[in-house]
Parts: C-alpha cells; structure tokens; sequence
C-alpha cells in the first residue's frame, strides 16, 4: 500500500491515511518518511530532519513565530487497524492521540502560505516510551534553535479544548524491611510485606490538592501503582517495595514535590525512581490570549504530564490543544470525531490566517 500522504485532502480522510501508516514507538521510519516527502515540496517552508523528528518552518520575518507540534508514534496496536469509519467517528489505533492532531498541523503547514506569525512545525518520534528516547527531548539538545519560538501549540488531544500547562510526575519507592524466617515458625521473623501496612494507611488517608495556578484548577494524586514483595511460598519476606506515583500541580517544582513524597512517608526508606516537572499555564502571554480569543471557550487545567513540559523549559509558553479525547487514549476502541477534527483545523487556520 501507497504512504503518500496528499496534503489538499480533506483533513478527516488525511487523518484516516495517517492512522494506516502504523507507528508504533522506535518504528517511525515509514511515516516519518511520508510527512517529510509531503513537505519538502512545499517552498514556503524549510525541512529539517533529525532521526524520525520532521521540523519544517516559514521565514517570513514576522515580529513572532509560533510552534506547532505533534507526536507521530503511537502504543502498540491491538487489532484495531486498519482505520475505519462509522458515521462521524474514525476508529484505529492513534486516532485521538494523536494522529489526527498531525493531520491538522500537516494541513495548516500546506495551506499557510503566508501565515500572520511565523510558523515552525514539529513532528516527533517516541513520545509514548521512556522520558531520554522522547524526539522532542533530543531536539531541545541537538537543534534548540529548530524549536525557538514566543509560544508553543502540543496537539495532544483535549477534546477542542484548551488545556493549559501540565502536571508534573514522579514515581518513588517505599521499602519496608523486616527478617526472613520459615513461615512454619513466622514468631522468628519480620514480615516486610505486613510491614507495609502503614504505607497503605497513609495512601488512603491522603487528601489530595486542589490548587489554583494562573486560575486554573489542578487535581493532584498519590497512588501506589505497584507493589512486590516475596522470597518463596515458605519464607517470611524480608523486604516489600511499594511504588507510588505523584501528579503534581504546576505551583511545585520537581524538587518541592520530592520533598513532599519524603515528608508524607517520613520515617520509611524512600528512593525516587524517575520524574519530570510540571509547566505552569502561560495563558497570560499575549500570543497566548491571542489564541485563547481565537479558538474560544473556557481553558481548564491539563490533568496529566505532557512536552508542554519541556517548551516551558525552553523558556516558550505552551498550551495543549486537539481535536482527539484524551479519555479515549490508549483504548483498543479509540476514536476520534470527524466533526471535531474539522473545526480544530478552521479554528487554528483562523488564528493564523
């Protein structure tokens, strides 16, 4: 089958394209291929290519450039390709999250020609897997003047709504010793799995924040996600490792979240295990109220850690906003609609028009 992406399709039948070209993360190749040979002909824009990341960007010399950026990859499929339609909704898997985000910003990329801001548009690979293979991450080291800009758009999926910022994440592991024994004579021993109670009790009695940061509402969370403990079927365990995941407001730095996790399981070995910062809004920037005014609606809080992150560690305010339902992300029945699709690209085409 043909990966020639055609850029003067309507958007819905590009995303349905895009979506059968499969990506799954570290296997971008193909589509990377296809996004780079639709732009390359395009000449009001230049084409850079670093590994499967495709940046292509206007030199109009505007007083303000804009970045426009979307993940190409996606988790492994699991039945649900190829794309299909039923009435205004495309199934398959990445059609929320977020291919149909690409389809959008390749749209914008061939139709701008003379676009009211500079444009740069990213497309990157390996956002769905561990944090030092992410594309985005190796531009920002590799080409950071690719991705300069006064202000960043993640077409990550947000259901046509704005989503400003994004909670931080940290995992940690709490460890609960205690001293092996045959379990026929338990009273010789310490058993770390019962110890681990407490870590429990505190888990469930945690209140969780409700913040307000640059007037929007954050929920933040505490949660074991995992844990393990266990020599065999006859020894008393000697250790029990509980793994908690933290969702942090944009109010805390990572460290002040650290410090957080340490002070509410005090008194218990605690080793963090990984974690990347949260990004405050940035809605009061002037570019950033410019797009508010021009895509409408009322802007609420990311719940969830997204590369809105990282720009805002590059010093460019960034915002999320797609076309695809984040609840629908991951799902063997993801969908998107066809209806919203269509008015994100109306919408971001009357911004930048």
């Amino acid at each position: 089958m043909s990966t020639r992406l055609d850029l003067t399709q309507d958007v819905g039948a590009l995303t349905a394209r895009i979506v059968n070209v499969e990506s799954v993360s570290g296997d971008e190749k193909v589509l990377a291929d296809a996004i780079e040979e639709a732009l390359r002909p395009l000449p009001h824009l230049s084409v850079h290519r670093d590994g499967e990341a495709i940046v292509a960007r206007s030199e109009l010399g505007r007083a303000e450039r804009v970045v426009i950026a979307g993940h190409i990859d996606t988790v492994p499929v699991a039945g649900n390709l190829p794309s299909r339609v039923e009435g205004d909704l495309l199934y398959g898997c990445g059609t929320s999250d977020m291919k149909a985000g690409v389809a959008v910003a390749l749209k914008l990329a061939a139709a701008l020609r003379a676009p009211s801001r500079d444009v740069t548009y990213v497309f990157y690979d390996c956002e769905e897997i561990e944090a030092e293979r992410n594309g985005l991450l190796r531009l920002s080291r590799e080409h950071p003047d690719w991705l300069a800009g006064d202000f960043a758009v993640l077409m990550e999926p947000t259901d046509g709504v704005i989503e400003g910022g994004c909670q931080g994440t940290l995992r940690a592991q709490i460890t609960t010793s205690g001293k092996r024994a045959h379990s026929a004579r338990s009273w010789l021993g310490v058993n770390a799995i019962h110890a681990a109670q407490p870590v429990l009790e505190i888990l469930n009695a945690y209140q969780a924040r409700l913040p307000v940061v640059d007037g929007l509402e954050y929920h933040e969370g505490l949660n074991a996600v995992a844990i393990g403990g266990g020599v065999a079927g006859n020894v008393i365990p000697d250790e029990c490792v509980v793994t908690v995941n933290y969702r942090f407001a944009p109010d805390l730095s990572l460290e002040a979240a650290q410090a957080h996790v340490s002070e509410v399981f005090d008194g218990f070995e605690v080793r963090f295990t990984d974690g990347a910062p949260a990004a405050r809004p940035g809605l009061t920037h002037p570019v950033a109220q410019a797009f508010v005014d021009a895509i409408g609606g009322t802007p609420r809080a990311k719940l969830g850690w997204t590369d809105v992150s990282l720009f805002s560690g590059l010093g460019v305010p960034a915002v999320n906003y797609g076309p695809g339902d984040p609840n629908l992300a991951h799902q063997r029945g993801e969908f998107v609609s066809l209806e919203k699709i269509a008015d994100c690209e109306r919408r971001m085409l009357d911004w930048l028009g």
